[in-house]
This record gives C-alpha cells, sequence and structure tokens, in this order.
C-alpha cells in the first residue's frame, strides 16, 4: 500500500494570523488631538485663574476704600453712645462723674456676652 505523500508544489501555507482591518485613526492623529484638547484647557484654566486674580485684587481694593467711610461711622456712632451714657448719668445721679483720672477721650471696649451660658 502507497504511503500518502502531499501533493506536487507542497501545501498551501496555514493562515495563523487573523486579517482584521485596522479600526480607527493612527496613535499619531489620537496624539495630536489629546495635545491640542489639552492645550485649550490649560489656556482656559489660565484665563480663568487671572479673572480670579483681578476679580480678588478689586475685592480688596474696594475694601481698602471704603474703611474711611465705615471708620467714620464707628466713630459717629461712638460719640452718640458716649454723650447718650453722659446724659444718663446726668440724669441718674444728678452730676457728672469720671471714672477716669484725666479728661482724655479713652475709647470704649464693648464685650458682647451671652445672656444664657452653656457649658
Amino acid at each position: 500500500m502507497p504511503q500518502d505523500m502531499p501533493p506536487t508544489g507542497g501545501y498551501e501555507p496555514i493562515q495563523y494570523k487573523r486579517n482584521l482591518p485596522a479600526r480607527g485613526f493612527r496613535p499619531s492623529v489620537y496624539l495630536l488631538a489629546v495635545g491640542v484638547v489639552m492645550t485649550y484647557g490649560f489656556y482656559k484654566v489660565g484665563k480663568g485663574i487671572r479673572e480670579q486674580n483681578e476679580l480678588a485684587r478689586e475685592k480688596i481694593w474696594s475694601r481698602i476704600h471704603l474703611i474711611p467711610l465705615l471708620q467714620a461711622e464707628e466713630d459717629r456712632d461712638l460719640v452718640r453712645r458716649h454723650f447718650a451714657d453722659k446724659a444718663r448719668e446726668k440724669q441718674l445721679l444728678g452730676s457728672e462723674t469720671s471714672v477716669y483720672n484725666s479728661d482724655r477721650f479713652v475709647r470704649p471696649t464693648y464685650a458682647i456676652t451671652p445672656r444664657e451660658v452653656t457649658k
């Protein structure tokens, strides 16, 4: 009995690789797209930070310019309270007394204490 032999010219090569088409773009295109998106994002973040800094600077300067007005208003309130205290003292005691050894004005300090103290 004769032995089976390969055909003349040999067998066809065996296809062991998958022949799938490449999907999507080349990696360099994806890298370029990510770079563009990140550059735009950093640009917007930089603009936002600059705007926040400008708003903070404007807020600080507005407070600086308002300090004299607020100080004058506080001084007027202190003078009103001082004269009201003197008038109340004169009404209750009948004369003006001083707890200080000099006539120099001393800014009063008010300590606000709570009505109910809890521990």
